[in-house]
């Protein structure tokens, strides 16, 4: 059987120095790496990882909070994206993946103290910034390392969170809208339990102000009033006397509902009303018309907020950050300038 000694030997270094490439510790030089990986190969030495976790008392996991079950979370495509920019930055650092399963506020509380409590996990990503979270400040409070998907409402500065600029894409999304020749515009979807929706709404209320147009507030329809009865709250904006003639919507979910519902009233989409979303999904597209939609960097979301988290996790000194994942207005079909 093949040892760590057996590895050192073979490539010149301290049985140490194997260690240290097997845990991806950055003070080893990349050529270091590369020759202790190469020898590992031919000798056919695989790394007992569970004793080694153990040995360094690290679970080499990472907890993944979603705002809901995994069932509910992965019908929207946001969710895997995402996932994917964890999962690829965590393997690249050898770390496994513990995903929250909680279907309430109060299950994913306490699932994240079993997390916690438990050691099954060495930090966590949460997918989402609940207005008044009560599990992030929690995480906060006991200085447990983990970073945030979203802006926090609350301990901002202690928090290293990654996000877009919400508030100034939406402004600018508003303001291609108003460029066009609408001055009607609805904001529909976004649940107000969540900071994106807060920051998006402010945006979106800051263009209208800035272009000297009034916040109508009969144009404004949140996600419950959707979900409950996405048909008749469409129709609520449709008959109103003066109905808008643009939408901008909390995401590319809520607008191919809002394209279905519309074409069902024989309304069409950019003749009638303008759609712009936010997500860029693949699907987008596809759909009809082709929907114009914010790139969000998804991907990139994942990637950087699990990047931080295996940085704060080694080096427990590291300072909180925020970083801005740059967006991009993918312009297609679904509007048009006002006739």
């Amino acid at each position: 059987m093949v040892t760590i000694k057996d590895v050192a030997k073979a490539a010149n270094v301290a049985p140490s120095t194997v260690s240290r490439v097997i845990a991806n510790n950055p003070r080893i030089s990349e050529k270091t790496k590369r020759r202790v990986k190469e020898v590992m190969e031919e000798l056919g030495y695989y790394p007992n990882l569970q004793a080694r976790s153990l040995a360094a008392k690290s679970t080499q996991t990472i907890g993944v909070i979603m705002p809901n079950s995994a069932y509910h979370a992965f019908r929207n495509p946001f969710f895997p994206e995402v996932l994917r920019g964890i999962s690829m930055n965590a393997h690249d650092s050898r770390y496994g993946i513990y995903l929250s399963t909680g279907s309430t506020e109060e299950e994913i509380h306490e699932e994240v103290l079993s997390m916690v409590n438990g050691r099954r996990v060495d930090g966590i990503v949460m997918l989402y910034s609940r207005v008044n979270d009560r599990t992030m400040q929690y995480l906060a409070e006991i200085d447990f390392p983990f970073t945030v998907v979203g802006r926090p409402s609350t301990y901002e500065e202690r928090i290293t969170y990654v996000d877009n600029d919400n508030i100034f894409i939406t402004n600018q999304v508003t303001k291609y809208l108003i460029d066009l020749g609408h001055k009607n515009i609805a904001f529909v979807g976004g649940n107000l339990d969540f900071v994106v929706a807060h920051d998006r709404l402010n945006g979106y209320r800051m263009a209208l102000t800035e272009a000297g147009l009034p916040v109508n507030e009969a144009y404004l329809v949140h996600e419950r009033f959707v979900n409950e009865n996405g048909r008749d709250a469409i129709q609520s904006l449709i008959n109103l006397e003066v109905r808008p003639t643009a939408f901008v919507t909390q995401d590319d979910l809520m607008a191919y509902e809002i394209i279905s519902h519309l074409d069902a009233l024989n309304i069409r989409v950019p003749e009638d009303i303008s759609i712009i979303s936010f997500n860029n999904l693949s699907l987008s597209e596809h759909s009809k018309p082709p929907l114009t939609s914010v790139d969000i960097g998804t991907f990139q979301l994942g990637q950087v907020a699990t990047q931080c988290l295996i940085e704060k996790i080694e080096h427990q000194d590291t300072l909180p950050k925020r970083i801005t994942i740059p967006t991009k207005l993918i312009e297609r079909k679904s509007c048009a300038p006002k006739s």
